[in-house]
């Protein structure tokens, strides 16, 4: 069995009278070299986005402007998560399905990706997932 991985990390913030800076680093306070970097805006509180999981990709969500709720799936566990913090991030770890809602107005979803695009990482069939998640503890 696998076990959910995934976590909530809080990034350092610099502020001062002129605002806040959050500084992302690979491999400091990033657990992986980054090789892709994408965000998802103008977003829709009832279009929901994911429902799929990556063999080999890990990922760091943040939800840089406003907020939405982040549901993770290791095929035996499921948690739920809330983003509305521009400094905190979830990390989500390879062969773990996602699912993005509830999402604010002005959301902007900004990911933090291990790998680049690769179509044949994803697994977007939920009980397909679930045979590989299988196969993956065993």
């Amino acid at each position: 069995m696998i076990m959910l991985v995934s976590k909530n990390i809080k990034f350092r913030e610099i502020k001062d009278e002129r605002g806040s800076l959050v500084s992302l680093e690979e491999n400091s306070n990033i657990p992986f070299n980054i090789q892709r970097v994408y965000y998802l805006y103008n977003l829709t509180d009832n279009k929901p986005r994911g429902f799929h999981a990556h063999k080999n990709l890990k990922q760091i969500l943040i939800c840089v402007k406003g907020s939405c709720k982040v549901l993770l799936d290791d095929g035996n566990k499921k948690e739920k998560y809330l983003l509305n913090e521009p400094n905190k991030g979830l990390f989500v770890d390879k062969m773990i399905w996602r699912e993005m809602h509830d999402f604010s107005e002005d959301a902007v979803l900004m990911v933090l990706a291990s790998e680049l695009y690769d179509e044949n990482d994803y697994i977007r069939n939920y009980d397909e997932f679930l045979r590989e998640a299988n196969e993956f503890t065993s």
